[in-house]
Order: C-alpha cells, then structure tokens, then sequence
C-alpha cells in the first residue's frame, strides 16, 4: 500500500471518529470525511482526480437513494410500527404458551419462539425485544421463573429481527453492496432457524440441569382451548408467511410484498380495534423518522464510499491483504474482531455502511459469495447488540429490569457464545446460507 494512501485512510477514519465523538449525526459525520476526502485527498495522492466535490455528492446522494428496491425500507418498516401498536405481544405470548408446557425449560421457550414471530414483523432487532420482553418478562417472574435466564434469552432471541427477513439491515446491505434483496431475504432463513434451535435447545439443556429453577407446568389444556388461545396470533403469522411467500415464490417484489404488508397490517389493526386516527399517525411518523434518519446515515456512506473509491485506498488495502497470504478463514476471523469493536461504539446499520466500501474488495478477491457476506455482517452485528458498552438490546433489557447494564450482559453471554457458534457454522458450511436461495431462484 502506498504511503500516501496509507496517510489518508488514518486521516479519514480519524476525522470520522472525531466528529462522532463530538456528538454530530453519524449520516452527516460520514457526509463531513467525504468533503475532506474529495476536496483535500488530492493534495495527498496525486494520482487522485480532482473534481468538484457538490457534483461528486450529488451524484453518489442520488445514486444511493434513487432505487426502487430502496422503497421496500420505509413500508417495511412502518408494517412494523402498525402491528407494534396492536396487542401482538399479548397474543403472541397467550397463543403461545399452551403449545411449549412439554418442552424442557417451557415457557422460556416463548421468549425465543415469539421472537422470531415478531422479527418477521419488524426487522428491528430493539423492538423485537422490547415487545416481547414487555409482555414475557412480568409473565415468567410473576410464574417464578429464572430472572437471570429470562433476561438473557430475551436480548439473544431479541436479536433476531435482524436476521429473519424482512430485515431492515439487510435491506441496508443489499443497497449498499448491490445484492439482490430477494436472495438476502431466502438465504437469512435458514440461519435463522438455526439460531432459534441454539437458543432453544440451550434452554432445554440448561432447565434440565437445573430443574429447581423451573416451575411446574400449568395443567394440561384440550387441544381445542390452545387453537383458540391462539386464534389471535395465527393472523399475524398468515400475514407474515403471504408477505414472505409471495417473494420466495416470485409473485411480487420485495417493494411490492412490503405494500402487501403494510395493507394487511392495517387490515389487522382495524379487525383488533387498535387502529385509531392517533395510532395510524404515531405509526407513520415513527416510520418516517426511522427511515428518514437510514436514508441520511445511506446518503452520507454514498459520498464517502465514492471518496474513497476515487482514492484507490479499498483497491489498496485488498491488494495488501492479498500480498500478505492470509487464508480466507483468518480474514472472516480478523472481520469477526473489527466487528465486534466497531459494535461496541456505534449501530449495526453505520457498521455496514461504514465499512462495506473497504471490505467488499478484499472479500471479492478472496472469492466469497455476497449473499454470503451479508448473512456473515448480519449474525456479527446481531452479536454487537449485546455487547457493552453499546449494546442496544442491553438497554432495552436494562430498562425493562432496572438491572445494570453489565449485570444484563453477564445474563446474556450464554447466548452471545451461541451467536460465535452460530458464526463458526456458517463459515465453516456455507451451504447453510446459499443452499435456499439457490434452489428458490434458479430452478
């Protein structure tokens, strides 16, 4: 790697870390380092062109957003904030809970189960948790079960709305490294069952060792009562499996099935009582805000990426890497690393569009599948959300409990290990992750 673009990839990302830790908004902080790296890294590289640095942003502004696989973000994620506003979470934990009594560990098994129901509605790994959490959590301590597993199963499984598709970060990624949505959203789930039978199968083995820290079952209920306390839930899980089918099965975009999403959740709102003119509003705007604030973090990496790119430094640092012989399994390793310290201070969805722009030569060079990349960031951002100090799933369970923030985290560290796992399988068998989509899309 030249000097050169040795000095200017120290002084881009320490720029950036500068205006982060001064407070400044993390899209315009990214914005802020490629208006330096256009207008001053051609006084570093000579080789670099010069150019007017607004047609540069405007450019890399629009490109970045101007895509109609974008549009599935904003509707995506407002059939979430719909359906957040229902009784899901009550529904979801009473249509439950019959069906698990005879599983070792029981009712602990709704935390993980209701999980990923809900990360199917909402892409968002915090309100996976936080609406699960608030109906499971008072539930399994007033019954008496294990607080400290109850926590800790609930910010692992809560992590699963960013990998059981729809998901917001991988809509993010597929924008950003220019990966078919569809394939990310068939090859995220299988890890996801995967995941869910680590969490789950771990509660079962632990309630099995401990099985004083389990209550006893409720009494037995007729099959007839458990379809009808489930009578709630299986709508939304209709609603899901349409939304979801109609991708897999190639009848409707990723843009079009969120449409579907958004009409049925509305439809479904409405049936239950709880669409008011006051939830319709609060739905929407907390889509807009969301959206509005992923658009700019998307338009600020756009200016930085095409910055850098003008640089040569990702061409470089993938040169460098390659003249170094590390073997592929020693580079997801050192990735695994970065990751996880980069979780510790800021967002899954910034990790992506921060570090997409360098990483993605160096992964291409090393003859890794994309789709299979993207699965990889998303199980490692997932374990970033429980990592302290920053810890987003931490503290939604820190302000659900009232614990400490490193006491949720010592409860959640099993499930952090089976994450590593997790990790470990996929690279190891990537057919786990590229299996789906190839047999759904090319048949």
């Amino acid at each position: 790697m030249e000097l050169a673009q040795t000095e200017a990839g120290v002084l881009l990302l320490g720029l950036l870390f500068l205006f982060l830790g001064f407070g400044v908004w993390i899209g315009l902080a990214l914005a802020l380092v490629g208006l330096v790296g256009v207008a001053v890294l051609p006084l570093l590289i000579p080789s670099m062109p010069t150019l007017p640095p607004e047609k540069v942003m405007g450019t890399a502004i629009w490109q970045s957003l101007a895509s109609w696989t974008l549009a599935a973000l904003p509707l995506f994620i407002w059939m979430g904030e719909i359906l957040f506003r229902t009784k899901l979470s009550e529904n979801m934990f009473r249509g439950l809970a019959p069906w698990v009594q005879s599983l070792p560990g029981r009712l602990m098994h709704v935390n993980v189960i209701g999980c990923g129901i809900f990360a199917a509605v909402s892409g968002s790994s915090a309100a996976t948790a936080a609406t699960i959490g608030k109906m499971a959590l008072p539930a399994l301590t007033q019954r008496g079960y294990h607080v400290p597993m109850a926590v800790g199963s609930l910010a692992g499984a809560g992590t699963l709305g960013l990998l059981i598709p729809p998901s917001i970060v991988m809509i993010v990624y597929g924008v950003a490294a220019e990966v078919s949505i569809v394939r990310l959203f068939i090859a995220g789930v299988l890890p996801g069952v995967m995941l869910m039978l680590l969490f789950s199968g771990y509660i079962a083995i632990w309630s099995m060792l401990n099985p004083t820290l389990v209550p006893p079952r409720d009494p037995p209920m007729p099959f007839s009562m458990k379809l009808r306390e489930s009578g709630q839930l299986i709508p939304v899980v209709m609603l899901i499996g349409f939304v979801m089918g109609s991708i897999y099965l190639g009848w409707a975009t990723a843009t079009e099935a969120a449409v579907f999403g958004v009409i049925g959740a509305l439809v479904l709102s409405a049936w239950g009582g709880s669409l008011t003119w006051s939830s319709f509003r609060d739905s929407l705007m907390g889509a807009v805000r969301l959206a509005c604030m992923i658009n700019l973090i998307l338009a600020g990496a756009a200016f930085l990426t095409q910055a850098m790119a003008y640089s040569g430094i990702p061409s470089a640092m993938a040169a460098w890497v390659g003249s170094q012989g590390f073997s592929p399994f020693m580079i997801i390793a050192c990735l695994t690393v970065i990751y996880l310290i980069l979780g510790c201070f800021i967002d899954g969805i910034s990790m992506i569009v921060l570090t997409v722009s360098v990483v993605l030569p160096i992964i291409q060079s090393t003859g890794f599948d994309l789709v299979w990349f993207g699965i990889f960031i998303v199980l490692v951002v997932e374990m970033a959300q429980i990592t302290p100090p920053v810890g987003f799933n931490l503290f939604v369970l820190q302000g659900l409990t009232g614990k400490g923030i490193f006491e949720v985290a010592k409860n959640t560290m099993p499930f952090f290990f089976l994450m590593a796992l997790g990790v470990a399988i996929v690279t190891v068998f990537p057919a786990i992750v590229t299996w789906l989509p190839q047999t759904m899309l090319e048949r």
